[in-house]
């Protein structure tokens, strides 16, 4: 063992305690680092296993965007005690999606933005709001359920007013196009349908969780906010849409995808690639083309929008 370590990693003879050869803030030592390695027969990918001294463990898979870091294993609350970091985390979350709602709510009932505006503001935000949270959990399929609960709670409570059980007539305003409130057992549930199922199964690691939800909320969101105020040129086999606002839906998914992979790879969770942003932009004027589509006017572009980046989506990454 001896041999082996000193042929593997040759000692110079300059001492490494000599401090004309040390590191003016050394980070890892060799006591906190260490590496072992191995290949997996099933898929023949190599798997680097880096343990730290302080708790931290690092996988990195050989496999097509599977890089994970240190800081993508357990919650940011309570690393030592992973269900109560989740419970902190769910909490947080909660609070702060539920501000936003009440924020919005607020203005609606005052009159301070236009309802349609009003609402679409909504529907860009909230979403992605709720995704910046998404570091605060653990990978495991234990946060990915809990983070989910947050949009599943207000898949409930769009149900309840939407069916008349539970009378919100701020929430009914900031979430209808013209105020009544069955308006919201279809796009606002579709809306919370979709961000809750992509945490449940692509949690924040899938490229297609990220474009079905950035071009559910920033693309359709912007689409309708610019086209009304530049669309005077309509699209010739849709007179309700134009191309302004088909063009700025294709602009603004693109850029919140974008801007989302590379948020989640500074926790590790994706890895940055031109394929991957070349594939974002391919999910997002497919949907763009989609919500252009008098298809989706028909149904509803909450629901068709996130079907086609999803479709998309598994094609492309």
């Amino acid at each position: 063992m001896t041999s082996y370590y000193y042929s593997t990693y040759p000692i110079s003879s300059c001492s490494s305690r000599d401090p004309r050869f040390r590191l003016p803030h050394p980070r890892f030592t060799a006591k906190h680092f260490s590496l072992a390695s191995f290949t997996n027969p099933i898929s023949s990918s190599t798997t680097v296993t880096a343990r730290f001294s302080f708790g931290w463990k690092l996988n990195l898979f050989g496999g097509r965007r599977r890089i994970r870091s240190a800081m993508a294993a357990g919650p940011m609350f309570f690393p030592e005690n992973p269900l109560v970091g989740d419970i902190c985390a769910t909490a947080f979350s909660g609070c702060f999606a539920l501000s936003i709602l009440r924020i919005y709510e607020e203005t609606a009932r005052r009159g301070i933005f236009d309802q349609k505006l009003n609402r679409k503001l909504v529907h860009t935000t909230i979403g992605l709001a709720f995704m910046l949270c998404w570091p605060l959990f653990s990978s495991g399929h234990r946060g990915a359920v809990l983070a989910a609960l947050i949009p599943g709670v207000n898949i409930v409570k769009v149900l309840l007013i939407g069916l008349g059980i539970w009378k919100d007539e701020a929430a009914v305003k900031s979430m209808s196009r013209y105020g009544d409130h069955r308006e919201l057992i279809k796009g606002p549930l579709y809306y919370a349908s979709t961000i809750a199922l992509s945490s449940v199964i692509y949690w924040r690691t899938s490229p297609i969780g990220i474009a079905a939800i950035c071009n559910l909320c920033a693309g359709d969101g912007m689409a309708d906010i610019v086209g009304r105020q530049f669309g005077k040129k309509k699209i010739p086999y849709n007179k309700d849409k134009s191309f302004a606002g088909s063009i700025a839906m294709a602009a603004a998914g693109f850029i919140a995808s974008v801007g989302y992979m590379h948020y989640f790879s500074m926790f590790g969770f994706v890895e940055e690639s031109w394929q991957t942003i070349f594939g974002f932009l391919v999910v997002s004027i497919a949907s763009a083309l989609v919500e252009s589509h008098p298809l989706s006017t028909k149904f509803d572009d909450n629901l068709t929008v996130p079907l086609a980046s999803l479709l998309v989506g598994m094609l492309v990454f």
